[in-house]
């Protein structure tokens, strides 16, 4: 099949059409022709041979060129692409007066043959050029003979293409516009994630919905389907735009219903309030098809954002339910203060007493007796929802639980200052009561914090002050010995900050000089949070029992590292800041 005159338009008004049906661009279904030509030419010239096809956008006439590039005789290759300076000069030479040099852009592929960029030479024509390759000989050095990089380039004859080649033809062009149509889709579709879209189903597949959205197929798979849930060909769907990959197969777009950030462009659409910018959803949890919580906070304080969210009668909320397949919905104000929102989040349960422990993202919460089951949800939901929601892990006590443990905590302490102070009862439980919890306060402590208590004169004061030192410089001398018998090295006893037990506890593990220490990760130190699985696990840390804390390890560590030179103050301080602060520090 020779590509005469009279179907050289038909290449054109082909290329339109498939454009038009696929909706892209008429160029690239040209470029795809050009393509399938050059490599049906190589099939007749020779696989070695570099053949470019160039089709006239105007008048369809297809131009089979031959190029080859000038390249270092020590990197010769292919004979039939590539040729020396010298041979390029000889047949330049030969050519006469018919040589025309001007500017050609030649493609540059990629490891997987894909074309990749283009770059611009100067190229030297055998035969007349084109009227459009010829506009490029303006400005262009006609004398100086072919340099490495330049190209020669000279019109072969049209190739008769046989069965077999058009049939290679015609898959090459199919695989080009499928390309187009791949990529034309991802460009449409990669920004739109994060945003709500309507599609009709139109299968499904091992519990997974195809949907087709327009312009392609999107994937809701099972784990992202509301439970309850069924879908028949045909029927409407509104789904979010969760993710979209470009994938070797095309772009894959996948969708859910399960989603929180659904849930908030859900109330997005119904609260213009929201839309607008003055409510705004700060956290979202959700246990889909059963039940969820939204905090709210208003910018304007003339409006209730829990009310707006509501609507009235219940109408906006409503229409957020429906569409979720009766999810009941928990709207709740958003607070800085974590305990007033935590009780806010509680909801329908009563809190009596909220603890904070901010060091380990942790909060306990305190309900009575016939709230718990109310507190806790079914199987768990309530706090379940509530911890998503604030981002803490809740712990949940009764009264009576509580008063326990505060019980147990008092005995301990009170049998610590019993022990260590040879006090009475008595006397040990006024200074627990008092609020002292451990040796070091007790001696350290102003000794007007001590006078207050009742009995006790300034005397007395002093000489428990006297007894707690006594001890705690006893237990630091046991601390250094067995932190010397382990192998502890000068250099890191006389690091400022690290007390006796400290270095203890460090020499157990073998860490024993400055630079070992140097070498420390600050989680090794100070403990963390790893989340594995979506599970989140505790990482013990070498001090965390003596209260050390991620930035107080990260000073430690950059000190002994600027002690020991490996960095400058300036980069200690720097490489300080930028330091991640979050839970999965640990990892």
């Amino acid at each position: 099949m020779a590509i005469t005159s009279a179907n050289q338009l038909e290449l054109l008004q082909i290329a339109d059409a498939v454009a038009r049906e696929k909706m892209i661009d008429p160029g690239l279904v040209v470029e795809a022709m050009e393509d399938s030509l050059a490599r049906a030419a190589k099939s007749r010239y020779g696989a070695d041979m570099d053949v470019q096809v160039s089709i006239d956008r105007k008048t369809g006439q297809a131009t089979f060129t031959r190029v080859r590039t000038v390249t270092d005789e020590d990197m010769l290759e292919n004979e039939k692409a590539e040729m020396t300076a010298k041979a390029a000069a000889d047949t330049v030479r030969s050519q006469g007066g018919d040589v025309f040099v001007t500017k050609r852009k030649i493609p540059i592929y990629g490891e997987e043959g894909k074309k990749i960029d283009e770059k611009e030479v100067r190229a030297f024509y055998l035969q007349k050029p084109s009227e459009k390759d010829a506009k490029r000989m303006e400005g262009v050095d006609q004398d100086t003979p072919p340099q490495e990089g330049d190209v020669l380039v000279d019109v072969i004859p049209p190739v008769d293409m046989g069965r077999i080649a058009a049939q290679s033809a015609k898959q090459v062009i199919l695989q080009k516009v499928r390309e187009a149509e791949r990529d034309r889709q991802y460009e449409e579709f990669k920004d739109r994630a994060g945003t709500i879209i309507n599609g009709l189903v139109k299968r499904e597949e091992y519990g997974n919905v195809i949907i087709d959205i327009g312009a392609g197929e999107a994937v809701l798979r099972r784990n992202e389907k509301i439970g309850r849930e069924a879908y028949r060909p045909g029927d409407r769907i509104r789904v979010y735009i969760k993710d979209v990959r470009r994938e070797q197969r095309g772009p894959q777009i996948f969708l859910s219903r399960t989603a929180p950030e659904f849930m908030k462009k859900l109330f997005e659409m119904e609260v213009p309030e929201i839309y607008d910018g003055v409510i705004e959803i700060k956290a979202c949890a959700r246990d889909p098809g059963s039940r969820a919580k939204i905090a709210v906070i208003s910018y304007d304080s003339s409006i209730d954002p829990v009310g707006a969210c509501v609507g009235m009668r219940g109408s906006r909320v409503q229409a957020v339910v429906n569409e979720l397949q009766g999810e009941k919905i928990d709207i709740i104000p958003w607070n800085e203060d974590a305990p007033t929102f935590l009780v806010n989040a509680l909801q329908p349960a009563e809190v009596t007493k909220v603890v904070l422990d901010d060091e380990n993202e942790r909060i306990e919460v305190v309900v009575p007796e016939e709230q718990l089951s109310l507190a806790i949800g079914r199987r768990g939901q309530n706090v379940r929802l509530a911890s998503q929601l604030t981002g803490l892990d809740i712990d949940i006590l009764t009264e009576e639980e509580e008063s326990k443990r505060r019980q147990a905590e008092f005995e301990v302490r009170t049998k610590l200052f019993m022990d260590t102070l040879d006090l009475d009862e008595f006397f040990a439980q006024l200074l627990v009561s008092e609020g002292f919890t451990n040796l070091e306060e007790v001696a350290y402590v102003e000794i007007d914090e001590l006078l207050v208590i009742d009995g006790v004169d300034e005397d007395t004061a002093n000489e428990l002050q006297a007894r707690a030192r006594d001890y705690l410089e006893a237990q630091n001398a046991k601390a250094l010995e067995a932190a010397r018998a382990n192998g502890l090295q000068d250099d890191l006893a006389g690091f400022e900050g690290l007390s006796p037990q400290m270095l203890e506890a460090l020499t157990k593990d073998g860490v024993t000089t400055l630079e070992e220490f140097a070498t420390c990760a600050d989680w090794e130190l100070a403990g963390g949070w790893t989340v594995v699985d979506g599970e989140r696990q505790k990482d013990d840390g070498l001090l965390e029992p003596f209260g050390v804390t991620l930035e107080e390890a990260q000073d430690m560590i950059m000190t002994a590292r600027v002690m020991l030179g490996w960095v400058t103050p300036e980069e200690a301080m720097g490489q300080t800041d930028d330091a991640p602060e979050t839970e999965e520090a640990g990892a």
